[in-house]
């Protein structure tokens, strides 16, 4: 069992999702990540980009992809596997234009591996993601309705 300051609790439209944070691979995402939640930068985002078999995609605050929260930070590739339910970070072309977009696989996504930052792990309620609406843009998107540190809701 992960401790609870390194999990997080993801309510969406479909359920609720636990993620296990993974500081061991990717700290200052990690940490990004927490900073954000507390904030309560998340809350209400949609998952924008749904593709089949691939990935669900949040965290743009104007829905469209296009968004962040303003703080680009440096790429921290590591050889963890992209894999179903692996939590990994969004970014442009520039390996080091991460900042709050983030997405869950669907499935294995091997050309990802070694080039997006893996921060974290679905540990339950996979099925949730499973249900979110797909599209590109989605029409009536899911969304994330609260997502909060364990810690900090125990």
């Amino acid at each position: 069992m992960s401790d609870l300051e390194n999990t997080l609790i993801m309510d969406t439209t479909q359920g609720r999702v636990t993620i296990e944070l993974r500081p061991d691979l990717a700290p200052t995402h990690v940490a990004r990540i927490k900073e954000l939640v507390r904030q309560g930068f998340y809350d209400g985002i949609v998952f924008h980009r749904v593709i089949e078999g691939f990935m669900a995609q949040t965290g743009c605050p104007q829905g469209t992809g296009t968004g962040g929260s303003g703080q680009k930070l440096n790429a921290e590739f590591s050889k963890e596997k992209h894999e179903r339910g692996t939590v990994s970070m969004a970014r442009a072309a520039s390996p080091n234009s991460g900042d709050s977009q983030f997405f869950i696989c669907f499935g294995r996504a091997p050309w990802l591996d070694g080039q997006y930052t893996v921060w974290g792990k679905v540990t339950d309620g996979m099925e949730a993601i499973d249900k979110v609406k797909r599209g590109e843009p989605v029409q009536n998107p899911d969304k994330i309705t609260k997502l909060v540190v364990a810690a900090d809701a125990a």
